[in-house]
């Protein structure tokens, strides 16, 4: 056999175990995905087994000698320059993928399956009876879960930062703090300023009551004002919102209705509907294989905050936000304007919830997770501690009184996912997202003309063809510097908060 030949057939290969890897994960996202948002009670115990059944058979997969095999031949091919782009990277993914599983254990992978799928039942009837003590037990189980898969992962690295760099390939502890600092920096005398000012923007002209019904209505419009493709999409209910693609033609975005708060679910939607846009833009090609899906969760970040408040926090958007609430709710906006609106909805004052809170202290609620968690893995601190923790942090950093645990530390789904180091990817992503806009601009996108006719079409081919075709073919940092010319630059972001608030404030 030629060597030729050898390559085509390790190519097959490849694709042959891509195709049932993909059919796994299509299996294991869409159980999870319904278990949030549809599956009864009852469900949550043969819901875990199943995973722990597909994680296994996943696992079994990732580490088969036979692919060892095929990924030598093909390393070989791409060393002799016998590999395409596209294949080197499919090459280069996979490799990755698989080393998070050679040293796995798979009953430790699937009991983690059945403990998260458990924990996250346990958390939102936690969260709606305020009751930390039922949900504590298992968020020990998680982080000590945690703990022990990191060692297998990279032995010799700190867990935490084994986590972090699981949802931003390439970063690491110093650069968050760097990160964090910046903002701090930026934001604390901004938010100080703000508070010496002594003046609010008024929120009246968001009061009123806005019908279950209207409301997840009005969601489905709003998806589509913002260019979603609605036949690949279902748009649902669950107690936190969220997003899921699982390819290019099939995602989910939910929000949470309050009756008394249509901004809130407004901007849940524009942010998971950005995720799901990044979904929707991967080129089909990469559907089916390692490099369907987004570069990292940062990135991912990026394209919701882009969308939730670089266009839907814009002022030149309003109309288009205040026709569509009109629209679905009839008398409650017909005479209010639209800058009183733009100011309501970017009135800056330290709060209690995280996905409520508004741009400018935004950035502080991940800082208090970011801590807290490093604290938690460190063992400084431990699960027992976090309510404690997090009340300490939001009276510091931001000034507020935490009164329950509902709306303090189980207000976020995300530690009964397991998803530890998830969370400062939040404030990386708005980051990016400003320098992604900078960079649109430079390019000669009329990014503000664009927004006040309501045509967003020319700023998603832009993201389209600088970021979301790409999948996960390109590293972040390669995406970033491709994508804007320049190495990632905290100073877009703070420059950006600096001038909007400096603005709305007068300061």
């Amino acid at each position: 056999m030629t060597y030729e030949n050898s390559t085509t057939q390790a190519l097959e290969q490849l694709d042959t175990f891509e195709q049932l890897r993909f059919a796994l994960n299509y299996a294991i996202t869409t159980i999870v995905t319904n278990g949030e948002i549809s599956d009864p009670p009852l469900a949550t115990e043969p819901r875990g087994e199943a995973l722990a059944t597909l994680e296994t058979e996943l696992h079994k997969l990732m580490c088969a000698p036979e692919i060892a095999s095929v990924l030598d031949t093909l390393t070989e091919a791409a060393e002799q320059g016998l590999l395409d782009e596209r294949r080197q990277a499919q090459l280069r993914i996979v490799k990755r993928d698989r080393a998070e599983f050679l040293d796995l254990p798979a009953d430790e992978a699937a009991d983690f399956a059945r403990l998260t799928n458990e924990a996250t039942q346990v958390w939102m009837r936690a969260k709606r009876n305020n009751d930390w003590a039922s949900f504590e037990p298992f968020l020990e189980r998680i982080v000590e879960s945690m703990k022990r898969l990191a060692a297998y992962k990279n032995a010799s690295a700190d867990p935490y930062d084994v986590w972090l760099n699981e949802y931003e390939y390439g970063s690491t502890r110093p650069m968050y703090d760097q990160l964090f600092s910046d903002i701090k920096d930026c934001v604390v005398p901004l938010v100080a300023d703000i508070q010496k000012k002594g003046w609010q923007p008024s929120r009246a002209c968001l009061e009123g009551h806005y019908a279950h019904d209207a409301q997840m209505a009005f969601a489905h419009d709003l998806l589509v004002l913002e260019g979603l493709n609605m036949d690949a999409l279902v748009v649902a209910e669950s107690e936190h919102p969220f997003s899921e693609g699982l390819v290019s033609q099939c995602g989910y975005v939910t929000t949470h209705v309050n009756e008394n708060d249509v901004v809130s679910s407004l901007y849940s939607v524009l942010h998971e509907g950005g995720h799901a846009s990044y979904s929707q833009g991967v080129n089909p090609e990469l559907d089916y294989c390692s490099l369907g899906g987004g570069s990292s969760m940062g990135i991912h970040e990026s394209q919701s905050r882009f969308f939730e408040n670089y266009v839907g926090r814009n002022e030149a958007f309003v109309p288009h936000l205040l026709a569509l609430l009109e629209k679905h709710f009839p008398g409650h906006f017909a005479q209010v304007d639209p800058h009183d609106f733009f100011l309501a909805v970017n009135r800056a004052e330290p709060s209690l919830i995280r996905t409520e809170a508004d741009e400018l202290t935004y950035p502080l609620h991940v800082l208090i997770r970011y801590e807290i968690e490093q604290l938690v893995f460190s063992g400084e601190a431990q699960v027992s501690d976090i309510p404690r923790l997090w009340s300490e942090r939001y009276k510091s950093y931001l000034g507020v009184d935490v009164p329950d645990v509902s709306s303090g530390p189980l207000q976020d789904m995300h530690w009964s996912d397991g998803m530890f180091g998830y969370f400062p990817t939040y404030v990386l992503g708005s980051a990016y997202g400003t320098q992604f806009l900078d960079a649109m601009k430079s390019d000669g996108v009329d990014f503000d003309g664009l927004v006040a006719r309501g045509d967003l079409a020319p700023i998603r081919a832009w993201l389209g063809e600088k970021i979301w075709q790409h999948g996960r073919s390109k590293d972040p940092a390669q995406l970033v510097l491709d994508a804007t010319g320049s190495a990632f630059d905290s100073s877009h972001y703070t420059r950006y908060l600096e001038q909007k608030f400096s603005s709305i404030y007068n300061l």
